[in-house]
């Protein structure tokens, strides 16, 4: 192959910027937004599917997605190591703290921190693939880098700030407590985010006439602002709007967790690590184990906690049920802000981001 050509097909690469090919990323990106827009247009149409929608979402998406983070953590001898205190000391402090919380302040106070921590928890890890994109395709100008941190910001504070002053008087069933929101401060938030993303936007098509940024990265923010301005601001229901997010971001998570494991043993299998590695092979029938041991182990766990929580003495007090789902969602938002972050060398190397 000539030199031209290698060149050529660097220039295309860093022009896509796909984190591991187009098919994968095209899913990550494109049917991923598809599939959590179209849940929301169901349950708007149809709102008395949205139960039958919700329990997919959970079992196929929701549950699994946090069991996913256990393939990082504890799926092999040496990830249990290395995140033992992860594994061993963090739940049962956050277990504590939680129902502390309840016991306190009672189902309100964990319904509402659950409301404002689970829209951070999404915003960043939306800010954490975009960081994989921007290093993929090559670190942007500071303008730039900073332009787009704003933007992806900026969105979900104005849709968090609208649901706030929206104020339903239930979210997911449980009654909340908003954070105290004028109107204005809604309407200076959306104009912000609009002028910034419109700058961004122009500074993007620049910067694409130069080589500077990549179809998957300017790709990706889209989706991300669309999903936010959908799921927050234009579905009219505040149950309605989480499920486009949930199911983005649970579907979203599972595919990245995926593509580190794949990456990790692209070698082949490891007889240290016998059962990840194999089932994180790229042939079909490995592709198909992988997700099927991730929902049987989720079935199986998931399928535990609902039996027990479920029985007459435990059921009798709800507290008890809702301490254990939002010890499970808090210690995962915890974990996550821990492992997947950009700058980290293991990371980098991983995720095949290094510069």
């Amino acid at each position: 192959m000539s030199t031209a050509a290698v060149s050529d097909s660097a220039v295309a690469d860093v022009r896509y910027g796909w984190l591991r090919n187009a098919q994968f990323d095209m899913t990550l990106i494109f049917g991923v937004a598809i599939l959590a827009l179209a849940s929301g247009a169901i349950v708007t149409v149809r709102p008395e599917w949205f139960p039958i929608v919700l329990v997919l979402d959970l079992w196929f998406l929701g549950y699994h997605h946090v069991v996913a983070t256990f393939t990082r953590l504890a799926f092999d001898s040496d990830s249990a190591q290395e995140h033992r205190k992860l594994l061993t000391v963090l739940p049962w402090i956050v277990l504590a703290v939680t129902a502390v919380i309840g016991l306190t302040f009672g189902l309100w106070a964990l319904a509402t921190i659950y409301l404002y921590w689970q829209w951070f928890h999404y915003t960043r890890q939306s800010y954490g693939i975009t960081r994989f994109y921007e290093r993929k395709c090559g670190i942007q100008p500071g303008l730039d880098q900073k332009l787009t941190t704003w933007s992806l910001y900026l969105v979900p504070l104005w849709g968090i700030l609208y649901r706030s002053y929206q104020a339903s008087p239930t979210f997911l069933g449980s009654e909340v407590l908003y954070l105290p929101t004028p109107y204005w401060v809604v309407v200076a938030a959306g104009v912000l985010a609009g002028s910034v993303t419109a700058v961004w936007l122009v500074r993007q098509a620049l910067m694409w006439r130069e080589g500077k940024t990549s179809l998957a990265l300017v790709g990706y923010m889209f989706t991300h602002l669309t999903i936010f301005t959908v799921g927050y601001v234009l579905v009219e229901n505040i149950d309605h709007g989480w499920l486009v997010l949930n199911v983005w971001h649970n579907a979203q998570y599972i595919l990245i967790v995926w593509m580190f494991n794949a990456n990790r043993f692209k070698s082949g299998t490891d007889p240290k690590h016998m059962l990840l590695s194999a089932i994180s092979q790229t042939h079909p029938f490995n592709i198909v184990c992988y997700f099927l041991v991730c929902l049987g182990v989720t079935s199986v766990a998931y399928g535990a906690i609902y039996t027990v929580t479920n029985m007459s003495v435990i059921a009798a007090i709800p507290l008890i049920a809702i301490v254990v789902y939002q010890t499970i969602n808090f210690h995962h938002y915890v974990v996550d802000g821990l492992i997947w972050k950009a700058r980290k060398k293991k990371i980098q190397e991983t995720m095949e981001i290094a510069q």
